[in-house]
């Protein structure tokens, strides 16, 4: 039976959906100031193969990933760009949009922008204030009073006594507690603002979230995931604001992806330490990429580097190796079959691709040994649910910076009919110079009855 680590719960469960086949997911998206990097990255993957696997077990699927498209810091990038906030944001979603796609991240059903719930936010604000769980303070802004939800910190596990204003919460003092937080921002000069009951202002960055879930997917549902790095606070607020506005339970289980790592720290733009996801495709493909980040356990530290990625490139290698010439067709699943069978077993178990890649790999070591173009076909269709092995075998073997090496896929044609010219009149060591010159340029070339065919090293 499919089960979950539930964050929540910190243990595995059962997935039980609320309403039978029907699932909704909410995920937390971007903050479209800059280009996503590798950690975005992770996000985009791990949540767009767990939408993959849900309809592959049968489910019908509703996925809202939203898009934080105001607060300070797209303020504060627009007014440094000098452009307005909006043209900033729409650059940088046509951004993040392109690079899902190279990805191969599916499109989610719902993609809400923060600007086009503010009505809802409002409502929400209005019924926490009347609930006793929100106050306006005399400066215009609007917070949440935390001590009035006492089983706040049960997602993080942290207490209220470990929560105090040094560290974690800034110090302000139209807050009636340090611990509260800010769900409605009075309007400063030269910032966008919107109309409201508590006069003009924007919303605080957690409310947003609560209420495009609430409002697309209902005040009860299924499957709450993002990044471990918003479980605090985000993610506690969100359970905070939703269940004191509308009396029940917000979310049955919480779903989080662990850190991108370099040199052992978190990959993130207040650390400067990042690589955006452009600039890894520029010399990565991309499917090289996601099955980077699909080999891992999405609950396990992604540690980013040249030699993993390349080791990453080798293995999808050998997959497609496997698969080269051999048919393209991926037949319907037989969950029954021994390497279905694991496979599903597997991703059943909280999702585990490491497990599933291994499979993947001894299915593709029995083609290798038989031959057989039925296998072929059950590892395309695996590989498939993961958004992998989709594409001809040989234009991906044969993928790669050959033009910056100066050999772009017609010199190395033109290359292979010199050495088979030079073969058939005995000129055997030019033969074997230009394989020797194609080998150095990291280009292999193999013979068989059929021809000379060639690809990456």
């Amino acid at each position: 039976m499919l089960s979950f680590y539930n964050s929540l719960t910190r243990r595995k469960e059962s997935f039980i959906p609320i309403n039978p086949g029907y699932v909704g997911l909410y995920v937390c998206g971007m903050t479209v100031y800059d280009y996503c990097h590798l950690g975005h990255a992770r996000v985009l993957v791990v949540f767009d193969m767990l939408v993959r696997w849900l309809r592959a077990s049968g489910f019908r699927v509703t996925y809202v990933r939203n898009i934080t498209d105001i607060d300070d810091k797209i303020i504060k990038r627009a007014q440094e760009s000098g452009e307005p906030y909006t043209a900033l944001t729409q650059r940088f979603i046509d951004a993040m949009h392109e690079d899902g796609g190279r990805l191969g991240v599916l499109p989610p059903e719902h993609e809400p922008r923060a600007t086009e719930y503010v009505g809802e936010m409002l409502d929400m604000i209005s019924r926490l204030i009347a609930n006793g769980h929100a106050y306006a303070a005399d400066n215009g802004d609007v917070y949440y009073a935390v001590r009035s939800f006492p089983t706040y910190g049960r997602l993080s596990g942290k207490s209220l006594d470990e929560l105090n204003a040094g560290e974690r919460v800034e110090v302000d003092p139209y807050k009636r507690d340090p611990l509260d937080f800010v769900l409605w921002k009075a309007a400063k000069p030269g910032e966008p603002a919107w109309p409201s009951p508590w006069g003009p202002g924007r919303p605080g960055w957690h409310i947003e979230c609560s209420a495009m879930g609430s409002r697309l997917l209902g005040e009860h549902f299924d499957i709450h995931g993002g990044g471990q790095d918003l479980q605090f606070p985000h993610h506690e607020n969100e359970i905070a604001q939703s269940e004191g506005a509308h009396r029940c339970t917000f979310v049955n289980y919480w779903l989080h992806n662990g850190f991108v790592r370099i040199d052992n720290e978190k990959m993130s733009k207040s650390l400067g330490n990042f690589f955006t996801i452009r600039e890894v495709l520029e010399r990565y493909d991309a499917e090289v990429v996601r099955f980077f980040i699909l080999r891992a356990h999405y609950r396990s530290p992604l540690n980013y580097s040249d030699a993993h990625l390349d080791d990453a490139r080798g293995a999808l290698t050998r997959l497609y190796t496997a698969l080269r010439d051999m048919p393209l067709n991926a037949p319907e699943m037989d969950w029954d079959a021994p390497y279905a069978a694991r496979f599903k077993a597997a991703m059943d178990d909280d999702l585990n691709t490491p497990e599933a890649v291994a499979v993947l790999f001894d299915l593709a070591a029995e083609i290798n040994r038989t031959h057989d173009a039925a296998l072929a076909g059950q590892l395309r269709a695996l590989g498939g649910i993961l958004g992998l092995l989709e594409r001809d075998a040989g234009t991906f073997l044969q993928f790669g910076p050959v033009e910056s090496a100066g050999y772009a896929p017609e010199r190395i044609d033109a290359l292979i009919a010199e050495r088979i010219a030079a073969k058939k009149s005995r000129d055997f060591a030019r033969a074997d110079a230009i394989r020797s010159e194609l080998k150095t340029a990291g280009i292999l070339l193999e013979d068989s009855p059929q021809g000379t065919t060639w690809r990456r090293a």
